[in-house]
Parts: structure tokens; sequence; C-alpha cells
């Protein structure tokens, strides 16, 4: 069920475990709650380079490779890829690491790209400051 791989050298936006009430009655996790925390994820950097509250315009791509499984370490990937005059483009890279403690195993699970917009307390599109956080 596909290659054992490495997890980026980068650190981590988010890493969650899934639990049962997250999973079909085959145990897989649902495809739904991958792609909040993927909004998630992708949001705490959006917020992180706009200096304040972001929200989520467009989902550009969203590939699912590997099924999630309750148990796994599911570690959340981000990286800025756009900057325009208001908006953010993020890309995530979703890995999964199953069997902790024995054999373990990773495997690359999804790959999303999504568009932020920084808004104002108003909830109105405000411009991004040219300064990024460090």
């Amino acid at each position: 069920m596909g290659d054992n791989v490495t997890l980026p050298a980068t650190t981590p936006v988010l890493r969650v475990v899934p639990m049962p009430a997250d999973a079909n009655f085959h145990g897989d996790i649902f495809g739904g709650w991958i792609m909040s925390q993927v909004d998630i994820a992708g949001g705490i950097l959006a917020s992180r380079r706009a200096h304040g509250r972001v929200a989520t315009v467009a989902v550009n791509s969203f590939v699912f490779k590997q099924p999630v499984l309750i148990g796994d370490v599911v570690s959340f990937f981000a990286e800025i890829t756009r900057v325009g005059r208001t908006s953010i483009t993020v890309a995530v890279e979703v890995y999964a690491q199953r069997n902790p403690g024995k054999a373990m195993v990773t495997v690359k699970v999804t790959e999303a790209s999504l568009t932020y917009v920084a808004v104002g307390t108003d909830r109105k599109p405000r411009e991004l400051p040219v300064d990024p956080l460090p």
C-alpha cells in the first residue's frame, strides 16, 4: 500500500492522531476529516503571513494518495507558494506514520493547494503586510 517514505526535514505545521469517531465502518478516516485538518494547517501558515485573520477562498487541488487509518500519526507540512495583494496560496503535504513502536511505516497520504484571503475585523479583504513575520 505505498512505499515507505521519509518525512520532510521541516517542522510540521500540525500533527494529530485520528480517533475511531473520525472513521467510517471500514476503519478508514473520513476524507472530510482530512480536508478540514488540511484547511487548519494551511490556515495556520496563511494567518502567520497575514498577521491576522484569513478566510479560505479556494481549494485549488486536493489529491488523496493513501487512506489514513485510526491511530496513524498524521503530520501536515505547509509551504506558501504564492503571495498576492490580499491572498496567500499554500501547498500542504500530509504524511501518516503507522505502527509506532514497531516497524514504523511512513506514507504520503494527501497533497493539496488552498488559497486564503486576509480579512479585517469587518471580514472584508485587506492588503497583506509587506513584511512576513519571522
